[in-house]
């Protein structure tokens, strides 16, 4: 079945020239290096991540698209099926500042955000950084945190800084936030509220290896953890390059109309008692040009939107009490969404994104 447009043209050629950049200009040789740098740097990041999550490419490419567009990466799953793993593996990949913190009923704001602590020598107080202060902060089982504690970390997740007593601190460039939680394992847990879940990009699930997967995993976990021998492949710098490049990716005003019809859709929907915020709209167009970098384009599709939605939309989404009567979760909305919502028309014969939604 033909796929709808937004407005006519003139077939294949126009829609497409509607969706690239209209005009590529003398630094398009320089910009295509730059994309392609991106992808040779995403691949050898990508592969130090599968030395130690086997059968998982769709995840590991996820992670690093989030990385590139600056946001926040929450993975929630059952206990014991890589979380963590994932979380550290993507850290030790890249040679910057990572700190690793074990959310608790007990732990304070100001093991997260640093305190002022009284210097007798100086006769004056000393700030003393918090474990936010790294370029990578591996948060695990972030729900069993108190909701003081884990407020501490909407202002740094946001706007890159934190203020204690008054003095602001700016964070470290790339800085990212990677947490952990148990969606059934919820004996002493505080569930995160919708302010602190929209500050997340992305939302993943692990999900169950499979079969042969998990055989590899007996051979390369079996005696030793595969992380030991993971060596960094880039470097802060060179993370702030290939941020920069995601940059540049093109999204044109049909793509750019389609989000904007896409997020105003789960805010009209009778199955939806909250919608997507206007953070998640920037956050699905800037997660869109970085997967489109690591496919090698300079401009988005909307098959990339497509693609991305439910990661990064489905977390936002509050189903009504009449959608949780109907066992209606707010992907499946969301997926409903998707479906029937018109796009505009891509390149003929394209290739669509490889990353899967959730079943």
């Amino acid at each position: 079945m033909a796929r709808p447009t937004l407005s006519e043209g003139s077939g294949p050629a126009a829609a497409a020239d509607r969706i690239r950049p209209e005009d590529p200009g003398a630094g398009a040789g320089a910009a295509t290096a730059r994309l392609a740098g991106l992808r040779t740097s995403a691949a050898a990041i990508a592969a130090n991540i599968e030395r130690v999550i086997e059968g998982k490419p769709d995840i590991v490419r996820l992670a690093i698209v989030v990385l590139l567009a600056e946001g926040h990466l929450l993975i929630e799953d059952v206990p014991g099926v890589g979380k963590t793993m994932l979380a550290k593996a993507l850290a030790r990949s890249i040679d910057c500042s990572v700190k690793r913190v074990q959310f608790t009923p007990d732990l304070l704001p100001s093991d997260l955000t640093g305190v002022s602590v009284y210097n007798p020598d100086t006769r004056d107080f000393e700030f003393k950084p918090g474990a936010v202060f790294a370029n990578i902060v591996v948060g695990d089982e972030i729900n069993r945190a108190s909701p003081k504690t884990q407020a501490a970390l909407l202002e740094c997740m946001e706007e890159r800084q934190v203020t204690v007593d008054g003095v602001t601190y700016e964070l470290g460039t790339p800085f990212m936030v990677i947490a952990t939680q148990n969606p059934i394992e919820m004996e002493g847990t505080y569930p995160l509220p919708e302010a602190q879940r929209d500050r997340f990009t992305a939302r993943i699930s692990m999900g169950y290896p499979a079969a042969q997967a998990e055989l590899d995993m007996l051979d390369t976990h079996g005696t030793v953890s595969a992380l030991d021998d993971i060596e960094p492949v880039a470097d802060a710098l060179e993370v702030a390059g290939l941020v920069d490049a995601a940059r540049g990716v093109h999204v044109s005003d049909p793509v750019r109309r389609y989000v904007i019809d896409l997020v105003t859709a789960t805010r009209t929907s009778a199955e939806l008692r909250l919608g997507a915020s206007p953070r998640a709209t920037l956050q699905l167009v800037r997660t869109a040009r970085a997967f489109a970098a690591l496919d090698g384009r300079d401009f988005a599709l909307p098959d990339d939107v497509q693609a991305l939605a439910e990661p990064v939309l489905a977390h936002r989404l509050l189903p009504t009490a009449e959608a949780q009567i109907g066992r209606r979760s707010p992907a499946a909305v969301l997926a409903d969404i998707v479906a029937r919502l018109p796009v505009p028309s891509d390149r003929a014969g394209a290739a669509r994104p490889t990353l899967r939604r959730r079943s």
